[in-house]
């Protein structure tokens, strides 16, 4: 007899007895998944003790977190508005305000304009206010409102005090200024949206997680054929968010976390923990199937399953860390939390999975492996492996098209009108947009480097004024070698008029030195910072994706049809933002009002969250296509059995983390509403219409080719590849006689 292989670089030795075949698996004996699960097989008890402990720690110690969020600022680390901005802070005393809306009564009415003076009165005798502009003292037309029934009072508080002695300023302040008899008084400023941020993010937190969890439940019930087998993934799912917490406060003690930060981060690492958890759980199921003890079924699926879970958060972090190419903190913050929590999640299920299914795995319901090549994903796997040549280029033209909405995208800073209606800072800021034109448009400030009395400075404020969509013009002294000219556009301050307004004044020659600062200068910085560092975040993630699947899969065809699709899928994802979140449809049905915009960032973490989620089930599906095709030599014959075998676990898993995300999209921020809503329509589609019916078509057109790399490639491949091991599930037969 002699020895002939299945399939070149398989990995599997195939003999021929009789006529008879028999297939050697790959050796895993010197396997570090092997080797962790032997180790947490012999250790369950400790393993999950020290798991249990992050939970109390996590839940106990990180939710104190939210007492450390900050405001996400607009601003861009090293561009000119973000420079002008914190010399303008530095060198005014002036800092943080707090803005009062008095309503309801006739501002010209002796008895208001009395009440309103006395609390005035009051409030600059508070220890820590440096300004009022009172809008009986001053005159100003902007303080009253166009219908004359409403008053606003500004405060400055010290840029220099403490934190806790500002906001213990802001506290009374409001309170002096409520005081004020007969009239509707709504206090506001950034010391109290901060608060109703971070409050506002909490409570969505304990909603989206109220709403997850007993669907989660109930799901995974369903799913994995019982009670124990339900509640041990979300068993590790519990430990994902403690320690996401932990990791969050632990971030949070070295550089500012955003408001919204924490939903994002616990949520992802909520699904992901999900996802892990129930990929082990149905491999362990399987092995049961297959006639293997609760040990050797451990050890079969950390040496398979395993493989896929570390690979997926491989590409996940990958992902996430294409969020360090921006500079600015808080996006930052948001990085080194998903990339902390991606590892934290991984770690856990690749440690507690094991140690829970050595202890209560016999109480799982195997899965019978018998059928595991024959359902209803292989036969729509076949059936579109006969129309592959129609309905690729069909759906891809499909998925590009859902796209075409984000061409009209408006992007802007965002706005406290993000908030709910019964936020008190949402309804100042309506009121002063509604009510108080003149006050509601922020300025584009100009500091310039010479005193107020310096007539190069008039005739600099001239030529301003003199620019197209300019209306008014004013120059103050900040210091006697410091002034700084406040200048009004038409329109939106953040619109089309008032970002070119800033490019014009950018573009003047004043004879001393400026910096241009406010809404729109940072609306323009920011803009210019992503188009310069978006290419390269793409680029980073692009590139190391495609190293960690060469690596999973030895091909250079298949990494790159990967991305490609996980790129055609976010299509959705971006056209239903524009056209739900900025256009305003379903905005009753989702319970939002639409501000005609979408922030800058937002796009970008739909995209690099959805591109490694969407490469997460790329990886499980990629696994086992690559297995059968080690296995059999047979393309088309892996690509059907491979989807056969991880179709049911990933329509699960994905239908799992809409959940997750239906939870993140029911809050009241409307930036966490849209970041939920457009990750978990990019998993619907990708785990729908790529990877049942796009990924199959593509990979049967590529044919063989799916699987070809280089030589050099492929020698270096043979060397280094980090994939899972073949597992054959046919028994062991007799070995063959020795030929000569």
């Amino acid at each position: 007899m002699v020895w002939r292989v299945a399939a070149a670089g398989s990995g599997v030795g195939v003999g021929v007895v009789g006529e008879q075949t028999w297939r050697r698996p790959r050796r895993t004996k010197g396997d570090p998944m092997t080797g962790l699960a032997r180790w947490v097989g012999r250790h369950p008890w400790p393993v999950v003790a020290a798991w249990l402990l992050v939970l109390v720690v996590g839940f106990g110690v990180g939710s104190r977190v939210f007492d450390r969020l900050s405001d996400a600022e607009a601003g861009t680390p090293g561009r000119e508005s973000t420079l002008a901005e914190a010399r303008l802070e530095n060198l005014d005393v002036a800092g943080p305000t707090v803005v009062a809306v008095i309503d309801g009564a006739d501002a010209d009415d002796a008895a208001t304009r009395t009440s309103v003076t006395a609390a005035v009165g009051r409030v600059r005798a508070v220890p820590g206010v440096v300004a009022v502009q009172d809008p009986y003292a001053t005159g100003d037309a902007s303080l009253r409102s166009v219908d004359g029934r409403a008053v606003l009072v500004v405060v400055r508080l010290d840029a220099d005090a403490h934190p806790d002695a500002r906001d213990e300023a802001a506290d009374a302040v409001a309170a002096d200024l409520r005081a004020v008899d007969g009239a509707r008084v709504l206090v506001a400023g950034q010391v109290f949206a901060e608060r109703e941020f971070a409050a506002q993010a909490e409570q969505d937190l304990v909603r989206g997680e109220l709403v997850a969890f007993p669907v989660l439940l109930i799901l995974l019930v369903v799913l994995l054929g019982g009670l124990v087998g339900g509640v041990l993934p979300l068993v590790v799912a519990a430990v994902g968010v403690g320690g996401s917490l932990l990791v969050l406060y632990g971030l949070s003690g070295v550089t500012s976390v955003a408001d919204f930060a924490v939903n994002a981060v616990t949520m992802v690492g909520l699904g992901l923990a999900v996802d892990y958890a129930l990929l082990l759980v149905t491999r362990f199921r399987e092995e049961r199937g297959a006639g293997h003890d609760i040990d050797e079924a451990v050890r079969r699926t950390m040496a398979t399953a395993g493989h896929t879970v570390l690979y997926s958060a491989l590409t996940v972090a990958v992902a996430m860390a294409g969020l360090l190419v921006f500079p600015e903190p808080w996006v930052r913050s948001i990085a080194f939390g998903a990339l902390a929590v991606v590892v934290l999640v991984a770690a856990a299920a690749l440690t507690l999975t094991p140690a829970m299914l050595a202890m209560i795995g016999r109480r799982l319901r195997p899965i019978d492996t018998r059928t595991a090549d024959h359902g209803i994903f292989a036969r729509i796997a076949r059936l579109v492996q006969r129309r592959a040549a129609l309905l690729t280029p069909l759906l891809m033209l499909g998925l590009a098209a859902t796209a075409v909405p984000f061409t009209d995208a408006e992007l802007r800073e965002t706005e406290p009108d993000t908030l709910p209606r019964t936020s008190t800072a949402r309804q100042v800021y309506d009121t002063v947009q509604a009510r108080f034109p003149q006050a509601a448009r922020e300025p584009i400030r100009v500091l310039a480097d010479t005193g107020a009395d310096d007539p190069a400075l008039a005739a600099f404020t001239d030529e301003i004024a003199a620019l197209p969509g300019v209306t008014a013009t004013a120059a103050r002294p900040v210091t006697d070698r410091v002034a700084v000219i406040e200048v009004q556009a038409a329109g939106d301050t953040q619109g089309h008029t008032a970002t070119t307004t800033v490019a014009r004044i950018r573009a003047l020659d004043p004879p001393f030195p400026t910096g241009v600062t406010g809404a729109a200068a940072k609306l323009v910085d920011t803009r210019e910072s992503l188009a310069q560092r978006l290419p390269w975040a793409l680029g980073l993630i692009a590139a190391t994706t495609f190293v960690l699947l060469f690596l999973f899969t030895g091909s250079v065809v298949a990494p790159v049809k990967a991305i490609v699709m996980n790129c055609l899928s976010l299509g959705v994802s971006f056209g239903a933002l524009v056209w739900i979140f900025q256009q305003g449809h379903l905005s009753g049905l989702l319970g939002f009002t639409p501000g005609g915009y979408l922030d800058p960032f937002l796009p970008i973490l739909v995209a690099i969250f959805a591109f490694g989620l969407s490469m997460d089930y790329e990886v499980f599906l990629l696994g086992r296509i690559k297995e059968r095709y080690d296995a059999t030599g047979d393309n088309d014959r892996a690509v059907a059995e491979g989807l056969q075998r991880t179709g049911r676990i990933v329509t699960a898993a994905a239908l799992l983390m809409t959940v997750v995300f239906a939870g993140l999209a029911a809050g009241q921020i409307v930036l966490l509403k849209a970041l939920g809503l457009g990750l978990a329509l990019a998993v619907v589609v990708d785990a729908t219409i790529v990877r049942t019916l796009l990924v199959p078509a593509t990979m049967t057109l590529l044919g063989r080719a799916n699987w070809w790399a280089p030589a050099p490639l492929r020698r270096l491949h043979a060397r280094v590849a980090l994939r899972e091991p073949v597992q054959v599930e046919e028994p062991p037969m007799p070995q063959p006689a020795r030929t000569r």
